[in-house]
Order: structure tokens, then C-alpha cells, then sequence
């Protein structure tokens, strides 16, 4: 049978294309997605979620039952601003009980409220989430507890921060304290507090609060006047990580340095928490590393 030249061409044609494709399967490796490395962080536990689809980004002892510190504040937060009828113009008078809690944990942060002040809930919110004041966390568990006696109120405020981490699923929490100064008994996790402040986080006054930098409040002095409370955020990332809309700083003996935090870019917003850090440096330096992961997860 004779083959013309045109079919010659042809069958060599086919041949050089496929010689083409044997070379490449032969020495060019397929296209891959590319995965980030889970960072290295100092902190004893972290972990991080899409706070939009609640996906779960990293996690290191993210289960692990932990001294909170001031992140307890969180849920006190989260307390208040669940309550029904709840008026944040309405004023609470400073108590002497609150000042002295202060000077008998000499530790304690505080909002420097003065005895006699009236002070609103509002701004109560921002003493105790800003500079984290245990004096604010007092007054706010002793307005909202019930009870005859201040110590009865503050029992029925802490159960409702226990009744409110069982309703929101959180298995590992528990807590004994208003502030995070516990008794031995104030626990949570990295999961179970990004779920908190995940929660906190849907209410306006919440998110307003733990964004802002620094706040003058004018609060009534007792004999009518008036005088300006200055309080500045304690968490480093706002202003230094781009898209930080919170959440809150803690710290303790037994806690050591811990941070739970939030921020939005491009539509999306990360959430998370790290535990027992070696320092304020270093919770800061956690923080920023798993936002990074998250944000390319």
C-alpha cells in the first residue's frame, strides 16, 4: 500500500506531539496548591477559627484546660449585655468594697474608679474591657447579680457566667470569679474562649468596645460635678495589626501572659485565643503569626 506525502506529514506530526508530551510527563511535575506551614508559636495553647463558617484554622492543646486570667472579663461582658431590659445609660454608685478589692489583690488591674462616682453601665463595659479593671468587673457583677447582700450578688453573677459558657456548649469552662482572679476553679480553653468571644462579638456594644484604642468618659462626681476617666486598651494589636477589632488582653501568676483576639480583612474575620505565653511581647508576636496562617487558610 502506498502512503502519500501528505499522510507522511501527518503520522510525523502526531509523532513529535506525542514524544512532546512523554518529555513533559517525563521531567515537569504537576501544578500543586500550595499549603502555608502551620506556624511555631510560644504559647502553651492557640487556636483559630473562621469566625464567619466556624472552621476550625489551628489548634495546639486547643482542648486543654487552662487559668484564663482576665479573659474571664469576656464573659462578664457577655453577661451584662445578655440581660433583659438591659439600660446602659442607668448609673451604678462607685462602692468602697470595689476600691478595697483592688488594694487586697495587689495585682489587680484597675479602672481607678473613685468611691462616690456614678459611673453608667456603658461606660463600666469600657473600664472593664479596656484597662481591665477588676473594680468595673465588680460593680457590674454586684449591679447585675441578685441578692440581699453584695456577697449573694456576686454568687448569682458568677452562676450566670457558668449558666451562660453550659449554654453556649462550652464543656472545658468554668469559672469562680468575676475578673479571672480565682480561687482555684476558673478555667477555660483556647477553643472554648474564641467560642465566647465569638458569641460576645454579636452584640454592637461588644464589638464597639474591645475596638476602641483609648475613651475620656465623663462620669458625676457625688456632689454633683463632673470628672474625666481615661482608659487605654490593653491589647497591642490595635494599631499594630492591620484589620484587629479586639478582643481582650489577660495575665495572672498562674495564667501567665494570654490574648484572645479578632480581625477582619477582605470580608473576613479570623478569631482566636492563645494561652500561658511567656510574655506580653510574645502573646502579641502568637497572636500576629496564627492571623497571618488564618488569613491564608
Amino acid at each position: 500500500m502506498k502512503i502519500g506525502i501528505k499522510g507522511i506529514r501527518r503520522a510525523t506530526a502526531v509523532a513529535v506531539a506525542a514524544s512532546a508530551v512523554l518529555s513533559a510527563g517525563a521531567f515537569a511535575a504537576p501544578a500543586q496548591a500550595t499549603t502555608a506551614a502551620a506556624p511555631t508559636i510560644t504559647a502553651a495553647g492557640g487556636f483559630v477559627m473562621n469566625n464567619g463558617t466556624g472552621k476550625s484554622l489551628y489548634t495546639k492543646a486547643a482542648d486543654t484546660r487552662r487559668s484564663t486570667g482576665s479573659t474571664t472579663k469576656i464573659m462578664t461582658a457577655r453577661v451584662v449585655l445578655a440581660q433583659k431590659n438591659l439600660d446602659l445609660d442607668s448609673k451604678v454608685t462607685v462602692q468602697k468594697a470595689y476600691s478595697d478589692y483592688i488594694v487586697n489583690n495587689n495585682w489587680a488591674s484597675s479602672a481607678k474608679l473613685i468611691v462616690g462616682d456614678k459611673v453608667t453601665v456603658r461606660q463600666l463595659l469600657y473600664g472593664l474591657m479596656l484597662p481591665s479593671g477588676c473594680d468595673a468587673a465588680y460593680a457590674l457583677a454586684d449591679k447585675f447579680g441578685t441578692g440581699s447582700t453584695r456577697d449573694a450578688r456576686v454568687k448569682s453573677f458568677i452562676g450566670q457566667m457558668n449558666s451562660t459558657a453550659k449554654s453556649l456548649g462550652l464543656t472545658n469552662t468554668h469559672f469562680d470569679s468575676f475578673d479571672g482572679i480565682g480561687k482555684g476553679a476558673n478555667y477555660s480553653t483556647p477553643r472554648d474562649l474564641t467560642k465566647l468571644a465569638s458569641s460576645a462579638m454579636k452584640y454592637s456594644t461588644f464589638r464597639t468596645v474591645v475596638k476602641t484604642k483609648s475613651t475620656t468618659q465623663k462620669v458625676t462626681t457625688s456632689n454633683g460635678g463632673y470628672r474625666n476617666m481615661e482608659w487605654t486598651n490593653t491589647n497591642g494589636l490595635l494599631g499594630s495589626y492591620s484589620g484587629t477589632i479586639g478582643v481582650k488582653t489577660g495575665s495572672g501568676p498562674e495564667a501567665k501572659y494570654c490574648l484572645v483576639f479578632a480581625a477582619t480583612r477582605n470580608g473576613k474575620t479570623i478569631i482566636g485565643t492563645v494561652l500561658a505565653d511567656s510574655s506580653v511581647a510574645a502573646r502579641t508576636a502568637s497572636a500576629k503569626k496564627l492571623m497571618d496562617y488564618g488569613f491564608k487558610a
